[in-house]
């Protein structure tokens, strides 16, 4: 019978990974003791993911707000700090800002309105417009937009960041002012010493303020890039990717992804003489329709991928066909004409008319997002995803 059945990805429940633990030896155990079990058969061009929380878990890439104001103190000098363009997350970026907060005498945090990088709002864009206000160009103190749009409620767990992270600022015993601009340069009138903490847009804002007469300008890329008084660390991304671990404790991103991803690959070629593709996968690239929400808090999709997953997928629109080329078919002989297309299709290509709509992005960006959807951040358990289909067509 014609199989009919196109991409799966399943979530597969692993142990409670801890640091120290042998990440290679469960992953592939994980995977083979499901096919054992019935699962699923493994075959070539599967993809095997593993969410990044546990592969820095496993390398034990941790650090404490201790050692990461000891680094803001060290290459910021400890004085006035101007804290720019963060994100609004609890999760993220507020124990970053604990160790920020420790190692300097006062943050002038500068927030971008009306929502952060990633799409968490501060305010309504409409109620810009009914004040009169140009984000682009306006800059507002924390007297003027309290009096202009009244206390900040995230849309979806109505924390006032605002006040969350001021409040935050003084705990660690730093004094703390908020203003709001969108412009890097900004925050120039106020000290020459500046951290920028965009994600996406980092190389921009710090050239922007070098070019400015920024004294030092630094990213979180930069903090935490080596080992600090013993501390864990990130040589590309420094505390970009990092989660809140404790009250205390900063999860950085992983380092080394490669060795782990090339080394599952071969050992399930071993076990199996199956051609897998393995990759290590973090926040999706993807944006919520309700809260606007874009959710890649990631510095990437993948930190570290088997060379199968390079590229972008090179695909035919099959409604496209049906409308255009074949629109003279139906049943057998449509299906028989469009399986011969694809079959005889160039190996690249490109921007023609018939790969229109047909998402050219990264694979590892579609493959990661397909895998952040599907495991979730909650509790279900499911840190390795297995998916099959995936390189599979309507000829298959």
């Amino acid at each position: 019978m014609e199989r009919l059945v196109g991409t799966v990805a399943r979530g597969l429940r692993a142990p409670i990974i801890r640091e120290g633990d042998d990440l290679e030896k469960i992953v592939v155990d994980t995977i083979l003791n499901a096919e054992k079990a019935g699962e699923f058969k493994i075959g070539d061009k599967d993809v095997i993911a593993i969410t990044e929380a546990v592969v820095a878990r496993a390398q034990g890439n941790y650090a404490t707000t201790d050692q990461l104001a000891a680094d803001v103190k060290a290459k910021l000098g400890g004085d006035t700090i101007g804290v720019i363009f963060p994100i609004l997350s609890r999760n993220r970026f507020a124990i970053c800002l604990r160790g920020i907060a420790k190692g300097a005498k006062k943050i002038v945090l500068m927030l971008s309105y009306p929502s952060d990088e990633v799409g968490n709002h501060l305010v309504d864009v409409d109620l810009l417009d009914e004040k009169g206000i140009d984000p682009y160009k306006d800059i507002l103190t924390e007297a003027d937009f309290e009096k202009l749009f009244g206390k900040s409620k995230h849309t979806f767990t109505g924390v006032d960041y605002v006040s969350y992270y001021k409040e935050l600022v003084k705990e660690e015993g730093a004094e703390v002012e908020v203003i709001f601009s969108n412009n890097p340069k900004t925050i120039l009138n106020y000290t020459k010493n500046v951290l920028a903490c965009d994600i996406h847009t980092r190389a921009r804002t710090k050239r922007i303020l070098k070019n400015a007469g920024g004294e030092v300008v630094l990213g979180l890329d930069d903090l935490l890039n080596e080992s600090v008084n013993g501390s864990g660390f990130n040589t590309k991304y420094g505390i970009l990717g990092s989660n809140k671990a404790t009250e205390g404790t900063i999860k950085l991103f992983p380092n080394d992804c490669t060795t782990l991803v090339t080394n599952i690959q071969d050992i399930i070629y071993k076990n199996t003489k199956k051609h897998v593709e393995v990759m290590v996968y973090g926040d999706g690239a993807f944006k919520d329709p309700v809260g606007k929400i874009w959710e890649l808090a990631d510095p990437v999709v993948s930190p570290g991928y088997t060379m199968g997953l390079d590229g972008t997928p090179n695909e035919v629109k099959l409604k496209y066909l049906a409308d255009n080329d074949f629109a003279d078919l139906r049943g057998e002989a449509l299906k028989e004409a469009i399986s011969e297309y694809i079959k005889k299709k160039d190996s690249n290509l490109g921007n023609s008319m018939v790969a229109q709509g047909t998402t050219p992005r990264r694979l590892t960006d579609l493959i990661g997002s397909l895998c952040d959807l599907t495991s979730g951040s909650g509790d279900k358990g499911t840190p390795i995803v297995y998916i099959q289909g995936y390189f599979d067509n309507y000829t298959k």
